[in-house]
């Protein structure tokens, strides 16, 4: 496994996002606006709620982000895919960190649950991605649950979301 910190910083994503942390044809982040994290405070491959890893990380909100302005005018939310996006960029974000190669892509999830809502008057969502399965095969795949906190309220589950690296 590659050495890589525990904890990352907004320069360190953006880094990852232009293909610089885990080099070319590897995992990496969109730039922004589509980037839904500045930073990953901790992050492993042996910890979590079943052992197999696990990411924990955070968002700023502020009141003049993107989507703000265009999901729903007049009453402006942030969509819910955006929370998911922001677990399966984390998912693929850990795998590379492991030192697996490849291109990430999301390959599903087989729960969803929104139970809140991220308005501009939200702080900081804060993620939380728990492994459950890694597969280091010819494609690499993580499976993962996931939560998003809002200011501490739960409002995203996730269960069984999948991200793969191929190097295809």
């Amino acid at each position: 496994m590659a050495e890589y910190p525990t904890s990352f910083d907004k320069e360190d994503l953006l880094k990852c996002a232009r293909g610089e942390l885990f080099g070319p044809g590897n995992a990496q982040l969109p730039e922004p606006p589509m980037l839904m994290m500045d930073r990953i405070t901790d992050i492993s491959a042996d910890s979590g709620e079943a052992g197999k890893g696990h990411v924990v990380a955070e968002f700023d909100i502020h009141p003049n982000l993107w989507f703000f302005k265009c999901h729903f005018p007049g009453n402006p939310i942030m969509p819910g895919c955006l929370g998911l996006d922001g677990l399966w960029q984390l998912t693929g974000f850990n795998l590379g960190w492991r030192g697996m190669t490849g291109r990430g892509m999301a390959l599903g999830v087989g729960e969803v649950k929104l139970t809140g809502m991220v308005r501009p008057d939200r702080r900081m969502l804060t993620y939380y991605v728990d492994f459950t399965r890694v597969i280091d095969r010819k494609i690499k795949v993580g499976v993962a649950n996931g939560r998003v906190e809002a200011d501490g309220e739960v409002i995203y589950q996730v269960k069984d979301m999948k991200v793969g690296l191929s190097e295809v």
